[in-house]
């Protein structure tokens, strides 16, 4: 399911400490590495060559640090605008994973600060894992997935089973948010809720620990202190393509647009978080 993994790298960082720890995970270890460096245009050749060189030495040192199998490596160094350039190599590996850091930035903040992440994530089909720079990087033992029975919400399931079947120890923690608390009390054992059955009997299946928690309230909100209070390691959230085809050239643009779940986790998750995305 994980075959092919993109690192955008700017210099040794939490992101490579997040493959480090996802190479750890069986089924992931045989995947593919693209390592990119995007070295933005400058104006002189001289400053050019300078940039050229730093990127290389970026890379050197990624490579270094991650020690991968070499006949799993792809390194890329390339010069362009690096919001672009994420999203044209993304297509160009075929990636079936984007791994990028974050600033947990707010989506006018984003824009302001010209937020390539967010761009990225904007526009982009294919699962993103968002590193923000405050959270700590952990070995995946627990992930959180919210979970309502949706499309988007059964690929993320799919893929945390595929990443926790073969981790001995591991838990699926999985998380559905109800609009009020009145309606999340009333379930004495949230592995009664229906909503939950089909994906309890996947976990089963595939021989995977599992815990049912019903929240009320705000659902970005309950997922973030879910994912806090069970030690979640990872969150995968489900995160649908819900823009009009006209907008689809105007990321800025529509940042500014309303507020999904999605948006409200990616700035106050706790620990790492991999949006899956389909298209609603």
């Amino acid at each position: 399911m994980i075959q092919k993994i993109l690192i955008a790298v700017a210099g040794l960082g939490k992101c490579e400490q997040m493959l480090k720890m996802l190479m750890e995970i069986p089924s992931i270890q045989r995947a593919d590495v693209t390592i990119l460096h995007v070295v933005p245009p400058q104006v002189t050749a001289d400053l050019m060559a300078e940039k050229l060189t730093a990127g290389g030495k970026i890379l050197a040192d990624a490579i270094e640090y991650l020690k991968l199998d070499p006949a799993k490596v792809n390194v890329r160094l390339k010069q362009g605008e690096p919001k672009d350039t994420v999203c044209q190599v993304a297509e160009e590996e075929q990636a079936d994973l984007i791994i990028m850091g974050s600033r947990g930035l707010s989506r006018l903040e984003s824009i302001l600060s010209n937020s390539v992440s967010q761009y990225v994530f904007q526009l982009t089909s294919r699962p993103m894992l968002l590193v923000n720079d405050d959270v700590t990087i952990k070995r995946i033992n627990r992930i959180l997935v919210g979970y309502n029975n949706s499309v988007p919400a059964q690929e993320s399931l799919k893929l945390a089973l595929f990443m926790l079947r073969d981790i001995k120890g591991s838990q699926l923690l999985l998380t559905q948010v109800k609009p009020d608390k009145k309606s999340a009390d009333a379930l004495i054992k949230p592995e009664q809720d229906p909503i939950f059955a089909p994906a309890i009997n996947e976990a089963k299946k595939q021989g995977v620990a599992y815990k049912c928690i019903v929240a009320g309230g705000n659902t970005g909100k309950e997922i973030c202190n879910a994912a806090e209070e069970f030690h979640a390691d990872m969150i995968i959230l489900g995160s649908p393509e819900r823009r009009p085809s006209i907008a689809k050239n105007l990321p800025d643009l529509d940042r500014l647009l309303g507020k999904s779940t999605s948006d409200y986790v990616r700035v106050k998750t706790p620990c790492a978080l991999l949006l899956t995305r389909s298209v609603s």
